[in-house]
């Protein structure tokens, strides 16, 4: 123990010398005994965990504003790997991507701030922030030192490093402290992989900056490294004194830190809208505070995972709602809750000074239903991109898309009536068609539904199979999640005799759909009032003044949309969430533009601009029910009749 301190005092004193730097106040941070130590006092770290990519970048300094008036003093952020290198060596650091102006912005108001750089995040994030194009390597080795994996990681590391260089402590900046990995202890033992991870940040850069990683008390001893500070995660109801009982006992002068204090939890679809008790979380924290301990408050204002960005839960396969609302103290669309008030209360006996009032509420505006009659059908000839021939199947990544949909076309044989059409791991939600004819759907979910019964084809029908996307697991050894098909589509039919015959079908013609507003925005549309199908809508609206709003989707199926050219997120009529958050930066005075994909169909085309959420209304009748999940037989059994499986995977996440 007394090794490890003395480590981290040797490393962190470089600064010291050093007073200013090009105008600049070089302040230090380092371990003391039994607290942390910034610029040689003691110092509690009150930190705020927003994430800037959940955020519209012209709301940045309304949020930061909105957490140091909560009383924090330190700001607190993952950066997911895969929105900023999208494509291998591609990297976008600009827009909502600019982590270093969210750094500086942090800096201008006097706050500190904690990087989790990954590269693996979870946090409700597609694929835990890992790239899918990771997923075209054939036996790669997800979150290890398998080269294929580790070394492109380290290249994303190396040009974070590089990005926020200028705010390290040494060169006059606020970064205090840098995450290694994320609660590897839920996904395995690998002290070896997080050695070279350790060792690779601070060879890129972060030498000089305290290095730390975070688990939960029941496994943080698995991985522990002895030269990396070590935090705990978790929630509210959680008792404070109990969770850190063993890591006192370990490192008795260590300082103490819940790198994720849980505020609340997030929402999947098809499942109940979460709540958290505000009581026992300003409990927790006024325990924590009372004893000295550190936190970081996941989330403080949790925000909105716009686009294809959202993850999934490995309970059974639950993707994850766009709203990552999180019954935080400071709601999706930045506005003070019951929670921020009594959490404020808290922080104020907490602090030497007043605290800043809360910036001015950001606007909110709605605006009456209209009607989107403009409409593109999904499955038309004319909508449908040129395709690709592919004599077996294989998933989206192998020709080169990550997200969106993907639509798989082949002849089939003369089918019987009862015929069983059986796909290998179908990922997420399909759509099943034979001569452009709708004949069922499948849902991954719970059940893992992958067969279907079909009535009488003749031979050389026409048969389509339409998967969408609906974002990577996010959690557990599951985070390898291909989407599309993963390996083949089989025709099991019984011959008059009780024969049971098994086609592998073959020869398959393959388009993809990307999620984009180029591809959305240049399909054929027609104007089509009583339209009602699955397709492409589109439409306008007009404002006399812009706010934030919210997108009643109550009328509507499944699908993505998109108003101006950016992508709110998806909605599913199953719920909790019916409305989408749009931001007011993206909305223009007088003529406003948009676009529904939505694959179901709506039992009406309206829409209209709420000013406020709806993300407690759960409809479990709407529920996907139309497949089943088919295992192999014995012998000469008859072929199956429909029914759902039950087959949840183990390790979910959870409290």
């Amino acid at each position: 123990m007394r090794r490890f301190l003395s480590t981290a005092m040797v490393f962190l004193a470089l600064s010291m010398a050093v007073p200013t730097r090009a105008g600049k106040q070089i302040h230090t941070f380092e371990v003391g005994d039994g607290q942390f130590l910034l610029d040689g006092k003691p110092f509690v770290i009150k930190a705020a965990e927003i994430h800037y990519l959940r955020i519209p970048h012209q709301y940045w300094e309304h949020r930061i504003k909105m957490c140091k008036a909560l009383g924090m003093n330190t700001m607190c952020a993952y950066v997911f790997w895969n929105i900023h290198e999208q494509q291998p060596g591609q990297y976008d650091f600009t827009g909502e991507r600019d982590l270093a102006r969210f750094v500086s912005l942090c800096q201008k108001h006097g706050m500190w701030v904690i990087v989790r750089p990954g590269p693996y995040s979870c946090a409700e994030w597609e694929m835990g922030g890992i790239p899918w194009w990771l997923l075209k390597e054939k036996g790669i080795q997800l979150r290890s030192a398998d080269p294929k994996f580790l070394e492109p990681a380290l290249r994303f590391e190396r040009r974070v490093a590089e990005e926020l260089a200028p705010y390290r402590l040494e060169n006059g900046g606020n970064i205090i402290m840098v995450q290694v990995e994320n609660e590897f202890g839920s996904y395995g033992t690998d002290k070896a992989y997080l050695s070279a991870l350790r060792d690779a940040f601070r060879e890129i850069g972060w030498k000089n900056t305290p290095l730390f990683q975070c688990d939960w008390s029941s496994n943080f001893k698995n991985n522990a490294l002895d030269d990396l500070i070590w935090t705990l995660n978790f929630g509210t109801n959680a008792d404070v004194v109990a969770q850190f009982k063993e890591m006192r006992a370990l490192r008795p002068t260590t300082p103490l830190m819940c790198s994720e204090y849980w505020s609340g939890w997030f929402d999947g679809w098809g499942q109940p809208h979460q709540r958290r008790s505000s009581d026992a979380m300003v409990k927790g924290i006024d325990t924590m505070l009372g004893n000295g301990i550190s936190f970081s408050l996941y989330m403080t204002h949790g925000g909105t995972s716009f686009g294809q960005w959202a993850g999934a839960n490995n309970n059974g396969y639950v993707p994850d709602c766009t709203s990552y609302d999180y019954d935080a103290p400071i709601d999706e669309q930045g506005a003070p809750t019951e929670k921020y008030f009594k959490l404020r209360e808290v922080m104020q006996k907490y602090s030497t000074s007043r605290l800043p009032a809360p910036p001015k509420a950001l606007p909110v505006v709605s605006f009456p239903q209209i009607e989107l009659t403009s409409f593109a059908p999904l499955m038309a000839a004319e909508n449908l991109p040129a395709p690709i021939a592919s004599d077996t199947i294989a998933p989206m990544e192998q020709f080169n898309q990550g997200y969106g949909s993907i639509i798989y076309s082949c002849q089939l044989p003369e089918v019987k009536a009862g015929s069983l059409l059986r796909m290998t791991e179908p990922c997420d939600y399909i759509r099943i068609y034979a001569d452009g004819n709708y004949i069922g759907h499948l849902y991954r979910g719970k059940g893992y539904q992958n067969a279907i019964h079909l009535s009488a084809l003749p031979k050389g029908a026409r048969l389509d199979i339409f998967v969408e996307a609906m974002g990577r697991i996010n959690f557990s050894k599951l985070i390898h999640d291909p989407k599309g098909i993963t390996e083949r589509v089989e025709l099991l039919s019984t011959t008059d005799e009780g024969h049971q015959i098994t086609y592998d079908l073959r020869n398959w013609q393959v388009r993809l759909l990307p999620v984009s507003t180029e591809f959305v925005s240049s399909r054929q549309y027609a104007d089509t009032p009583s339209a009602r199908g699955e397709g492409y809508y589109r439409g306008t609206f007009v404002l006399k003044k812009t706010g934030d709003t919210y997108i009643d989707m109550s009328t509507w199926g499944k699908g993505l949309v998109w108003v101006n050219g950016h992508c709110l997120g998806r909605f599913w009529q199953i719920g909790p969430q019916q409305a989408l958050f749009l931001p007011g930066c993206w909305l223009k005075k007088g003529r406003n533009e948009i676009i529904v994909m939505d694959v179901i169909g709506p039992s009406s085309p309206v829409l209209s601009g709420l000013d406020h959420p709806i993300i407690d209304q759960l409809r479990k009748e709407l529920m996907p029910h139309d497949g089943f999940r088919y295992a192999p037989r014995k012998g000469n059994a008859p072929l199956p009749k429909a029914s759902a499986g039950n087959d949840a995977a183990p390790g979910a996440r959870q409290e």
